[in-house]
């Protein structure tokens, strides 16, 4: 029997919540006050304190949380910022728009996240800024990527847009570095009824900063101290946030437990998802790799699963970035992975038959396929196993 099993389902994930969130629309709507109000400055507040942090700027887009940073960090024309090119491209537009040029950090092949010990190599004189993109819900390896940028004077702020609840010892996604760009698109974690993004910062002067940038650079209305843009959380968008942000920590949980059990039920089958000690990884997605993703993605769509590939191109191959001059074979790690990977569906109201019925259908294809079968080393899968299980 064929079991339906979308992507991604947003019916489902309201209908959990409508009582919420029926009632902060309807409260705003009554308010009658709709950009930059009180809905606003309440989840800045319980979005500070769910991460530890002094403060919390709400803004238009996860795009424009990492423009907003950059350009408090004074990144402009002529400027370099680090990066990884295996990200989504939304990501590097922000760079492009401080008019800063992006340079492309390799990734490491178990954790698809920036390679810290490749950054050193990519640094000039024109380096202004480093953003480690916490890529499908990790985070990177940040102290001694802090470490470094400390000791060359250069700011770091994190991508925080698929890792919002995850850990690094302890210490949330965002909080570690100057600044953490969040994107509150409806499938992230933490996810909007339409666009929305924040900033988090634990400096004051970053935080007058990104209140005066994100709107029109204005320190008092028509009085523009700077130049600035329209990039403002409306206050419905604030309220909906608000209304989910109790149930983030335990959507994450669910997460993971359905992480668990992919893992288990195919990890003789194919790559799984790694996760590094002292990281809590929050799976936004749960990725894969085989050696037939196109013909794995054609099985399972007929067997009404959803399915995604992020990414399939990275950034520096990219026909809007061939400008920069990069060519196949500069990021061999990147390149490789992104013919291989595979996301399955992840989100937390997903049941267990659903997700049951996904391995089933996974371990039948490589059964039926042998040569797509890919799997790491015993060794490499024990240690693995071991730290998803913590």
């Amino acid at each position: 029997m064929v079991l339906n099993v979308p992507f991604g389902d947003m019916k489902v994930h309201y209908r959990a919540i409508q009582k919420e969130i029926d009632e902060a629309v309807q409260r705003v709507i009554a308010s009658g006050y709709y950009i930059l109000g009180p809905e606003l400055e309440t989840f800045e507040k319980q979005f500070a304190q769910f991460l530890g942090a002094n403060y919390v700027v709400g803004c238009a887009s996860g795009t424009e949380a990492i423009y907003l940073a950059l350009a408090a960090f004074g990144v402009g024309p002529g400027d370099e910022v680090l990066v990884v090119a295996h990200t989504a491209v939304p990501t590097i537009s922000a760079i492009s728009m401080t008019g800063a040029e992006p340079v492309f950090v390799d990734i490491d092949p178990k954790s698809y996240v920036m390679d810290v010990n490749k950054v050193t190599a990519k640094l000039s004189a024109k380096t202004k800024a480093i953003v480690p993109v916490h890529l499908y819900g990790q985070m990177v390896d940040m102290e001694p990527l802090l470490a470094l940028a400390k000791s060359k004077g250069i700011p770091v702020l994190e991508d925080v847009a698929q890792a919002t609840g995850a850990t690094y010892k302890s210490k949330q996604a965002g909080t570690m570095a100057e600044c953490g760009a969040f994107s509150f698109y409806p499938s992230k974690n933490l996810g909007a009824f339409g666009d929305g993004g924040a900033v988090c910062t634990n400096s004051k002067e970053i935080y007058e900063q990104l209140l005066m940038l994100r709107n029109y650079g204005q320190s008092k209305r028509y009085y523009h101290d700077q130049i600035g843009i329209n990039s403002r959380l409306d206050e419905i968008q604030a309220a909906i946030l608000a209304a989910q942000l109790p149930f983030l920590s335990g959507w994450n949980k669910r997460r993971h437990e359905i992480a668990q059990k992919y893992t288990q039920g195919l990890k003789d089958l194919v790559i799984t998802p790694h996760e590094e000690a002292g990281r809590n990884h929050v799976y936004h997605l749960y990725v894969i790799q085989n050696n037939d993703r196109e013909g794995l993605q054609k099985y399972l769509a007929d067997q009404g699963i959803g399915t995604l590939i992020h990414y399939p191109v990275p950034a520096h191959l990219q026909k809007a970035y061939s400008y920069r001059g990069y060519k196949a074979g500069d990021l061999p790690v990147t390149e490789e992975m992104t013919q291989r990977i595979l996301s399955l569906p992840m989100y937390p109201e997903l049941t267990d038959a659903q997700v049951d019925y996904v391995i089933e259908q996974v371990r039948n294809f490589h059964l039926q396929n042998p040569q797509a079968q890919l799997v790491c080393s015993s060794s490499e899968r024990a240690s693995n196993m071991a730290l998803q299980s913590r």
